[in-house]
């Protein structure tokens, strides 16, 4: 698993590759730290190249969203794939982010 963080303009993207299942998040949610910490910013979670993404996963997704939103930040998430996209509504997430 690896997670890239990118800055362009107004926004702040991590692209999200590999699997990020439990063995992986520990070390995800270190790299994602910089993202907690942004005021006013749009955070693109980018899953384009996210093969998977386990219980442990969402919950680091859940705390960038609750992170940004006490700071005025906005968080999408773009391109998951269809079984990710499965396990969104399953767990009612896809109603929790902006998904594109």
């Amino acid at each position: 698993m690896k997670t890239e963080i990118t800055e362009n303009g107004n926004q702040l993207i991590a692209a999200f590759i590999g699997r990020l299942d439990t063995a992986a998040a520990v070390q995800t949610a270190e790299d994602v730290k910089p993202l907690l910490e942004v005021s006013n910013r749009e955070i693109i979670l980018e899953c384009s190249q996210l093969e998977y993404i386990s219980s442990s996963g969402l919950r680091i997704f859940l705390s960038i969203r609750k992170e940004a939103a006490a700071h005025g930040s906005k968080v999408i998430v773009r391109n998951i794939n269809a079984d990710i996209r499965q396990v969104f509504m399953m767990t009612g997430f896809i109603s929790l982010f902006e998904i594109q």
